[in-house]
């Protein structure tokens, strides 16, 4: 099995969400387009921002930095 790590690129432009219809709609890179209902998001949001905390204490242990984030007072990304 291929370590996902490695076999992609991280992209450096997020994706964004929008609310229509009653469903969230998640574009992304490259044409990627998801569409869910507001629980699946939710749910999508909570998982996407635990990650983010991992890779960026993954970071931090690589380049031997000590100073984490802390999770409430840091914005993950921009809010615009």
């Amino acid at each position: 099995m291929t370590d996902r790590s490695s076999a992609l690129k991280p992209r450096d432009d997020p994706g964004r969400a929008t609310a229509e219809s009653g469903v969230v709609i998640l574009d992304g890179p490259d044409g990627l387009a998801v569409t869910m209902t507001a629980d699946a998001a939710a749910l999508t949001a909570d998982s996407l921002l635990e990650a983010v905390k991992e890779a960026r204490k993954s970071l931090a242990a690589k380049s031997g930095r000590s100073d984490e984030r802390p999770d409430e007072e840091e914005p993950i990304g921009d809010a615009n």
